[in-house]
């Protein structure tokens, strides 16, 4: 398999998405700072249930696609990270330049699991459908809602951070795909 293909696939979206991040930052600031853990998961959730709405009714009265809702996926999963990293604030506490700097740490991590688990599945995501991205997102939404719910103890499984991880890598094979499929 030709995964030198996935890797500057996902590095364009990732640029993409961090284009889009650098841009909001200059609008608005760090003002995501303020989202506690509970409020981020409902609007990864909204997110991803819109995506889901616009599959099955294949119409969209808003004008926006479901594609620029995996790249909102990817940027509200990496803001998760840095917001368990660093905690909500009452305010906007983080410079542009920090937060691009972890925003970027986190961008390059989720890409190093991506090609870990990508060896180990051998491509097997260029096989599924767009619709089961959206289905694995949700069900790793399901599974921080829980996860917070049990204040982040659990037994057996993997915690948040990895969640949203793999939020964030679903959603990029889902923006890959959208966007072969308009080539």
């Amino acid at each position: 398999m030709n995964t030198t293909k996935t890797e500057e696939q996902f590095k364009h979206v990732m640029q993409e998405c961090h284009d889009l991040f650098a841009g909001k930052l200059h609008d608005y600031g760090a003002s995501w700072r303020m989202l506690r853990p509970s409020s981020l998961t409902d609007q990864l959730y909204i997110k991803a249930k819109r995506i889901r709405s616009l599959e099955i009714k294949k119409t969209s009265l808003v004008g926006e696609g479901i594609r620029p809702e995996f790249i909102a996926l990817i940027n509200y999963g990496i803001i998760g990270l840095i917001q368990l990293e660093q905690g909500f604030a009452d305010h906007t506490d983080m410079s542009p330049d920090e937060a691009l700097r972890l925003y970027e740490r986190h961008a390059a991590e989720s890409l190093q699991l991506m090609l870990k688990k990508n060896h180990d599945y051998d491509e097997a995501w260029r096989s599924m459908r767009v619709s089961s991205y959206t289905d694995f997102i949700l069900t790793k939404i399901q599974r921080v809602k829980e996860i917070e719910d049990l204040n982040g103890e659990t037994l057996v499984s993997e915690g948040i951070a990895s969640n949203y991880m793999d939020i964030i890598n679903y959603a990029v094979f889902g923006a890959i795909k959208l966007a072969e499929d308009k080539e």
